[in-house]
C-alpha cells in the first residue's frame, strides 16, 4: 500500500475528504520525525512505540574489495509494534 492508497483507505473509514486525510497523515508523519529528532519516544498504546536508536561508530569491510572501512556514527528510527497490533496479526 503507497500513500495515496492510505489515504484513500483513511477518507472511506472515517468519512473525511482526501485532502483533510493527507494533512492529517503529513502532520503525523512530521510531528513523529520532529518527536524522534528530539530522541523522543511516541508511545501509542495497542499500536506501538516509535523512537530513535543511536548507533556508534563502527568499522566494516566492503564487501568487492575486502577493504575495512569506517562506519559513522548515526540515528535510527525504530518502531516496536504493541500488544495489539501482534494480537490482531496472529
Amino acid at each position: 500500500m503507497n500513500k495515496n492508497e492510505l489515504v484513500t483507505a483513511m477518507a472511506e473509514k472515517t468519512g473525511m475528504k482526501k485532502t483533510e486525510v493527507e494533512k492529517v497523515l503529513k502532520a503525523f508523519v512530521e510531528t513523529v520525525t520532529d518527536e524522534l529528532k528530539k530522541d523522543e519516544k511516541i508511545q501509542l498504546v495497542g499500536f506501538g512505540t516509535f523512537e530513535s536508536v543511536k548507533k556508534p561508530a563502527r568499522e566494516g569491510r566492503n564487501p568487492r574489495t575486502g577493504e575495512t572501512m569506517k562506519i559513522a556514527a548515526s540515528v535510527a528510527p525504530k518502531f516496536k509494534p504493541g500488544k495489539a497490533l501482534k494480537d490482531a496479526l496472529n
